[in-house]
This record gives C-alpha cells, sequence and structure tokens, in this order.
C-alpha cells in the first residue's frame, strides 16, 4: 500500500507518522513544498524578539529524521501541482530541478494549511511589505530587523499574530503602529474584554488605529509609506497580519468538496467525499462541540489531532475526531487572554437564544502578594443554563480556567454544573471561591435562578 500525504508540518506529518505506526509495511511518502516539514510556527513571534536565537531553533523534528527513525519518504521542496482521484495520481514538481512526474497512491491525505492573506491593495508586494505564516516568513522577517535596524514598524491586523508581533517589536525597541480596520482590537475577543487588551496596547507605547482599512502601500525614501483614507503613515517596513484562509485550490480542481466555511468538507473520520481521499489541519473543517455544525478555525492543536486521525484512517483503522471548542489563548505584553465556545454575537449568529454574563475578581488568596484582577465573560444559553462559551482576561491563571471551560463545553456542562465543580484552592494559586466558581453564580442570577 502506498499513502501520499501532501503537505508537512502539523497535520500532514501527524498524518505521515500515524500511518507508519499503524501499517508498518505501507510506503509512506510526503510532499512539501518548502523546506522543513515540522516546526513550532506559533513560537515565531518570540524567536524574533530575540536576537540571539536562530529560527532554526523552532525546527522540531527534520525531515532527514522522518527519513532515518520513522522510514517515511519525505520529498522537500516538492509540489503537488494537481490531483486526478479517477486514476488515483499526484502530479508533483521538484521545484529544484522543476522535473514533474506523477506518483501513484493507493490512499491520499490533503493537508495542504492555509495561506495569509495578502492585501488587494497597491504595493501590497513591494520589498518590505512581509507576512507570517512560514518558517521562511519569520526568517525574512528576523534577517530584515538585523540588516536594517528599523526605528517604525507598520503592523496591518489587531488579531493574535499582530499583537503578538506588536510586542516582539516593542522588545526590539521598534516603535509601533498597529492598524485594525475593525473597530476594536482582538476580533471574535467580548468588547470588555478587547477595550483592556488596547489599554495594554497603548500602555506600551504602541499608536493604535481602530477602524483603518489601507488603501495603499508605496515607497517613501529608504522606506514605506502606508495609506488609510486620507491619513498615511511612514515607516520602515510593513507587517500585514490580516488573518489566513484554508489553501484549497488543489483539492476543489480535484472535485473535493468544500464546506460551507470555505474549507475542505469532511465527516469525524477526516474523510472528504472522495473514496480514499482525507483531508487534515488548517485547510479541513472541523464540528462544533457546541452547535454540532462545521466551523473553521486554523489552530495547531486541531491541525495535530485531525492529522492523528486522517492518517491512522488512511492505515485502515477507523478512529474519529470528536470535534472543538474553537479554544485558543494568546499573551500581549503583561495580559492573557483566553477563549472558547462561542460569544453573544456568535451564538445568536447560529440561532441560541443566549445571554453574556459579566464577573470579574481576583486571581489568587485577598491575602496573597501578587494577586491580580481577573474578568470572564460567560455565554449561556438562556433557557437551559446550558454553557456556550468563555473568556477570560488577566495578568494570570488564563489558560488553565480556559481550559476548565473548554473541558465544560465538551462534557455539555450547564451553570449549575459549573457552580458545584470542586476546584483546587490554596492562596498562592487561587481564591477560596475560585473566579469560575464566582463566574457560574453571576451566571445563575444573570438567568433569574437566585
Amino acid at each position: 500500500m502506498r499513502i501520499v500525504v501532501i503537505g508537512g508540518v502539523a497535520a500532514g506529518m501527524s498524518a505521515a507518522s500515524q500511518a507508519r505506526r499503524r501499517r508498518p509495511d505501507a510506503e509512506v511518502i510526503v510532499l512539501e513544498r518548502g523546506p522543513h516539514v515540522s516546526y513550532g510556527a506559533c513560537g515565531m513571534p518570540y524567536n524574533i524578539e530575540d536576537p540571539e536565537r536562530d529560527i532554526e531553533d523552532l525546527v522540531v523534528i527534520t525531515a532527514e529524521n522522518f527519513r532515518r527513525e520513522r522510514e517515511i519518504d519525505v520529498r522537500l521542496r516538492h509540489e503537488a501541482l494537481s490531483i486526478d482521484v479517477e486514476k488515483k495520481t499526484v502530479r508533483a514538481k521538484d521545484l529544484a530541478s522543476g522535473e514533474e512526474y506523477d506518483l501513484a497512491y493507493d490512499k491520499l491525505v490533503i493537508a495542504t494549511g492555509a495561506e495569509a492573506v495578502r492585501l488587494p491593495i497597491p504595493g501590497a508586494h513591494l520589498p518590505g511589505v512581509f507576512h507570517l505564516r512560514e518558517l521562511s516568513d519569520g526568517a525574512a522577517i528576523k534577517e530584515a530587523v538585523a540588516a536594517r535596524k528599523p526605528r517604525h514598524a507598520v503592523i496591518v491586523g489587531g488579531g493574535y499574530i499582530g499583537l503578538e508581533m506588536t510586542e516582539a517589536f516593542r522588545h526590539l525597541g521598534i516603535e509601533v503602529t498597529l492598524l485594525e480596520r475593525l473597530d476594536r482590537l482582538a476580533p471574535g475577543i467580548d468588547p470588555l474584554l478587547a477595550e483592556r487588551v488596547e489599554d495594554e496596547v497603548r500602555r506600551n507605547g504602541v499608536r493604535v488605529r481602530t477602524g483603518a482599512s489601507v488603501t495603499s502601500i508605496e515607497p517613501a525614501g529608504s522606506g514605506l509609506r502606508i495609506r488609510t483614507g486620507d491619513e498615511a503613515v511612514e515607516a520602515d517596513f510593513v507587517l500585514v497580519a490580516a488573518g489566513v484562509r484554508p489553501r484549497v485550490a488543489l483539492a476543489a480542481a480535484a472535485g473535493i468538496r468544500l464546506g460551507k466555511t470555505g474549507a475542505i468538507a469532511v465527516d469525524d473520520r477526516m474523510q472528504t467525499n472522495v473514496p480514499d481521499v482525507w483531508a487534515a489541519g488548517d485547510c479541513a473543517e472541523a464540528r462544533s462541540v457546541v452547535t454540532d455544525q462545521p466551523v473553521w478555525v486554523p489552530l495547531g492543536t486541531t491541525a495535530n489531532k485531525q492529522g492523528k486521525v486522517a492518517g491512522a484512517n488512511a492505515a485502515g483503522a477507523d478512529e474519529r475526531f470528536r470535534g472543538i471548542a474553537s479554544t485558543a489563548a494568546f499573551k500581549v505584553f503583561d495580559l492573557h487572554v483566553g477563549r472558547t465556545g462561542l460569544n453573544l454575537r456568535e451564538a445568536e449568529a447560529v440561532g441560541l437564544s443566549a445571554i453574556r454574563s459579566v464577573s470579574k475578581h481576583r486571581t489568587r488568596g485577598h491575602n496573597y502578594p501578587g494577586s491580580s484582577p481577573i474578568t470572564t465573560v460567560l455565554t449561556v444559553e438562556r433557557e437551559t443554563g446550558r454553557l456556550l462559551g468563555a473568556q477570560m482576561v488577566a495578568s494570570e491563571g488564563v489558560a488553565g480556567r480556559t481550559n476548565v471551560y473548554a473541558t465544560a463545553l465538551l462534557a455539555g456542562m450547564d451553570v449549575d454544573d459549573l457552580a458545584a465543580l470542586d476546584l483546587a484552592y490554596a492562596p498562592p494559586l487561587a481564591p477560596v471561591y475560585d473566579p469560575i466558581l464566582i463566574a457560574a453564580r453571576v451566571a445563575q442570577k444573570d438567568l433569574g435562578k437566585d
């Protein structure tokens, strides 16, 4: 049996590794158009901010190690050009030699990932305009910072990557102007929490402009001029962090069905509508454990788990992917933000009748030094009290509590269940009534239960 995987990194290499474990006798081939197959992409902002670290530090497993230790035929700089699902072949190209060839498969896993959104404006491809998606992007930014010694950067996009890179550049002593086309930073975060994020960013010397859509980028001396309507900002370089989209052109051209999110439609076995073809990672949809509907949330945690399921099933197993709660967390300067499930707007958009419940508490015992305020926003179904989502912001203690809420979502818990949880208490770590218990109690009151 020959199992071909298109794309490496989280989903692709998880699929290839799992296929190898399940079928030691199979031939497993990975086509990766880039120079690396396994690296910690989420660590790039923190690597970039440290001039002493090599970007290659983020490589987890080399292609040679996959070949030698796992007997996986990893072909770097080999791009899949097309898929013929009738003949069960992949047309591939060796980017180094230019040679094209047909590669037959018995089972195929598509793990083509996502790509950075490119601004459809004049000047978007000028030298000095960067994106941050792949390791080569991180290397280019790091090299530019070292060579040019920039004083001022413009970041377009106030989402996770934009905020993390804002912090990285400030740590390097670079002045930052952050442009976000929406009316607040951290889209998807509750407005109350997003306001705290913006305050933290401004407190660290960042110029923030919300409601600012970039219309063009043009040369200006040795740097660039970024126009937003009637205004303009000059900078030494620009980082565009305007989001990502699933890389699905290859699959769509082969007749593989896309879902309503624009990503590849899959079932809980990660199988597509085409026999013997699976998809996983940032190019594929997932199922929400809250709504039971398809969603697209491109995160490395999901990609690794989906890839494992796809690879196992391509090798003949019957594994199932149980879905996601859209759980995420990020840090910006001294503030931690976490979210899982739906916010109020998202709940209402899928037809759920919900309330928004806000609570405030402390991260540690009241008599223990270092405690900080933590704000929690719960989304709760109005009639049943079922938890639909949770978001938090504080200077500590966010990720662990976000994970508790994510667990509650998978279990289908309501606010009464949350209020009954037996949670750890120690003054250095949590108050006797944890913020989770306080948030549940406040939500009970907001529902009229008390």
